[in-house]
């Protein structure tokens, strides 16, 4: 029952997070190579083929790389940063 409570958890944080990885890569105001980061964290996101721990740390680790960006829009970084605080607490 716990186990079962928890995958909901975090499948409703993982949807959170690509709602906000979606307005992210859909948004015309910030760099090419920020949108293509962001829909490669969804794309880890919505892999099939692993636990949501290792996709959750699969899409941090991309976005950790990107917040480096000095050409990030601060509403962008922001969003990301949430994003993080979302699926960083997904655990195995």
């Amino acid at each position: 029952m716990v186990r079962k409570k928890k995958t909901e958890e975090y499948e409703a944080k993982i949807k959170q997070a690509l709602m906000v990885l979606g307005e992210v890569s859909e948004d015309s105001t910030t760099p090419r190579n920020i949108r293509r980061s962001a829909k490669d964290a969804m794309n880890a996101l919505q892999s099939s083929e692993y636990t949501p721990a290792v996709k959750a740390s699969n899409a941090v680790a991309l976005l950790d790389e990107i917040l480096q960006d000095p050409n990030m829009p601060p509403y962008t970084r922001v969003k990301l940063w949430n994003v993080m605080s979302f699926i960083e607490a997904i655990k195995d």
